[in-house]
């Protein structure tokens, strides 16, 4: 994934801007794609308006920030006690997830995905769920963190060569 502009990087796009330079020339100086200036310099540059980079800036913390959204299973209320019921039963998420679609049809502010259980158990302030289950039990295998996946498996080559005999005996 790409990083984001930095305030220094629209600072210069603003002074390349009033010099007149082209975009072409500002996303080389800056090592960054034409596509990532031109979408940046069009956000704000419209009828007639030259480019800001604080208010560029701001617009971007403004897009971006997150602080105003509270997790769903952060909250204390009916979901969150079915899902930490469930998770002392045993559980696992994705058993959660769909048992929750099958229990609540008509009611989809009772469902979550997998994914959002697995983050409220590890990743939310050191995972809020998990300080609420009286013993390690969020993940069946017992393990207190989740395990990475292994790269895919390629063709397995032994660093030794083998002959393979042909023919009759001898």
């Amino acid at each position: 994934m790409a990083s984001r502009l930095s305030p220094l990087e629209r600072e210069q796009i603003g002074l390349g801007r009033a010099a007149g330079e082209s975009l072409g020339s500002i996303a080389r100086r800056l090592g960054r794609s034409v596509s990532t200036i031109s979408r940046e310099v069009g956000r704000f540059e419209r009828y007639g308006q030259r480019y800001q980079p604080l208010m560029a800036q701001w617009a971007s913390f403004l897009r971006h920030n997150r602080s105003g959204r509270v997790a769903r299973l952060a909250v204390d209320g009916p979901l969150r006690q079915v899902v930490l019921d469930m998770l002392r039963r045993r559980r696992s998420p994705q058993q959660i997830s769909a048992r929750l679609r099958a229990q609540f049809p008509d009611m989809p502010e009772m469902w979550v995905s997998h994914e959002t259980i697995y983050q409220a158990i590890y990743l939310q302030a050191r995972g809020n769920l998990r300080a609420e289950l009286t013993r390690q039990v969020a993940l069946r295998s017992g393990r207190a963190a989740r395990r990475r996946r292994a790269a895919p498996a390629g063709a397995v080559r032994s660093a030794s060569a083998c002959f393979i005999r042909r023919g009759g005996t001898g």
